[in-house]
């Protein structure tokens, strides 16, 4: 069921998404050659911890996990897509990194995700990542009242289908608000036109992810958490959560 959010809950919304724009920030900043997963993951705790917010992250078990999910961000490394575990990995120069955190503040979630290159990246992972930027803010411009969710869906994959991206269905944006994962379900391509017709109060995360091959298909790493993609090729991941008002689409994620 679709919950739409009064401007209150909005704003208490909001404030969940300043925390997540800090830790976002917060690994960006950290994230070098030499530095592992792991070190990222703890500077993002003590973002949490300082600004009196959990994640929604840890512990999070589907019914598709084999176990509760172990930290507070996904660090999604190269080939890896989506929901990687931070562990003992060193990041090296080159590698694509996505980082994507959530934060529960007073009983309200926001998510947001970034992706970006350890010190110098190639040419081909800026245009990868900048698709995703450019898709993102299609799919947010998409957001307005009056229109169908559709709409979000077609912008975003008419920029990956463009740049020859492969894009998969299963996994996409979602409802946000007293949970991480919330109705309605928002993949990253779709018909423009069909689909919930958007109304103020609706609170959405939206998150398009490009793999470079081309390839639509990806797998579950052993871990049972990270999807990686199908041909091996790099991935990113971009995110911001966003509120349907009557004046149109407001980002909720910026610092």
């Amino acid at each position: 069921m679709v919950e739409l959010k009064t401007p209150g809950e909005i704003e208490a919304i909001r404030a969940a998404g300043t925390v997540v724009a800090e830790v976002l920030g917060t690994a960006r900043a950290h994230a070098a050659a030499g530095i592992t997963l792991k070190e990222l993951d703890e500077a993002a705790r003590d973002i949490l911890k300082k600004a009196g917010a959990t994640s929604p992250f840890l512990n999070y078990r589907p019914r598709f996990a084999p176990i509760p999910y172990p930290a507070v961000i996904c660090t999604s490394v190269n080939d890896a897509a989506l929901h990687g575990i931070p562990n003992g990995y060193r990041l090296a120069p080159g590698d694509l990194l996505s980082v994507d955190a959530g934060a529960t503040l007073d009983g309200w979630v926001a998510d947001a995700a970034v992706s970006f290159t350890v010190g110098e990246g190639s040419e081909d992972d800026a245009r990868l990542i900048a698709a995703c930027e450019d898709a993102l803010r299609a799919g947010i411009a998409a957001a307005t009242p009056g229109g169908r969710l559709g709409d979000i869906s077609a912008a975003i994959g008419a920029v990956g289908r463009k740049g020859g991206y492969g894009i998969s269905t299963d996994l996409g944006g979602h409802g946000v608000g007293r949970t991480m994962h919330e109705d309605p379900h928002i993949p990253n391509r779709g018909k423009a036109r069909r689909g919930l017709k958007l109304q103020p109060g609706l609170v959405i995360a939206i998150e398009p992810w490009f793999m470079a091959g081309g390839n639509d298909d990806c797998y579950a790493d052993d871990d049972g958490w990270t999807i990686r993609t199908g041909d091996g090729s790099r991935a990113a991941h971009v995110e911001h959560t966003i509120a349907v008002t009557a004046d149109g689409p407001v980002i909720m994620t910026l610092p």
